[in-house]
């Protein structure tokens, strides 16, 4: 058997579509990525006004797994949450 491969490291980029949106969305996630989590570390980032960047390191493939499953979750769950409150139906597409 050989050794496990790691670390495993993720970049999703999250364009919601405008600025306020991307705060809105930096701002639901960032008491997460400050959490300390067994086995990962996860980093977030505007790098444009109406772009959200999240880095994901886990230690290994089930960490990246329910780190990735868990973030995109949030992410889709923040971005719905804030098209109902503005009066919009949530985008029936399963990603953010």
């Amino acid at each position: 058997m050989s050794a496990p491969v790691g670390p495993w490291t993720a970049t999703v980029t999250i364009r919601p579509g405008s600025p306020s949106l991307a705060a809105m969305l930096e701002r639901a996630l960032r008491p997460e990525s400050a959490r300390e989590v067994p086995r990962v570390r996860a980093i977030l980032r505007r790098p444009s006004e109406d772009t959200v960047e999240l880095d994901v390191v886990a230690r290994d493939s089930g960490a990246m797994r329910a780190a990735m499953n868990t973030y995109l979750g949030w992410v889709q769950l923040s971005l719905a949450t804030a098209r109902s409150a503005a009066g919009r139906a949530p985008d029936p597409r399963p990603g953010p």
